[in-house]
């Protein structure tokens, strides 16, 4: 009984997982290309680096959750090894995504404690 009703919720809940990724990343990669080009023009600074990869890591967030519901269902040692790829590869790139947008805030306090230094 369980069974049947994990086997006709999860592929759901994971297309809805991945689908909300799949738009904070189009939206993320939208609004950050409007930002550029508005920055572009109007000669502004923008918090365009950090803004993108906030919106990245947490498309990542939603398909690595998509992910992990993913591993209710699996039925092989194939399935398992693709599925641990993909997680590990997910996991490593939100990692990244992370340090980048830390080393970029520490970035921005150096700035600012070197102008009010001078």
């Amino acid at each position: 009984m369980l069974d049947i009703f994990i086997e006709g919720i999860i592929p759901k809940l994971v297309t809805i997982l991945e689908s909300m990724g799949i738009l904070v990343i189009c939206i993320g990669s939208i609004k950050a290309f409007y930002h550029y080009i508005n920055s572009l023009i109007k000669k502004t600074k923008y918090p365009l680096k950090w803004e993108y990869a906030n919106s990245m890591a947490t498309a990542l967030e939603f398909k690595l959750a998509a992910e992990i519901l993913k591993t209710v269902t699996i039925r092989t040692m194939n399935e398992l090894i693709i599925l641990g790829s993909i997680t590990l590869l997910r996991g490593f790139l939100t990692l990244i995504i992370h340090w980048e947008m830390k080393s970029e805030d520490q970035s921005k306090d150096k700035n600012s404690k070197d102008k009010e230094a001078s």
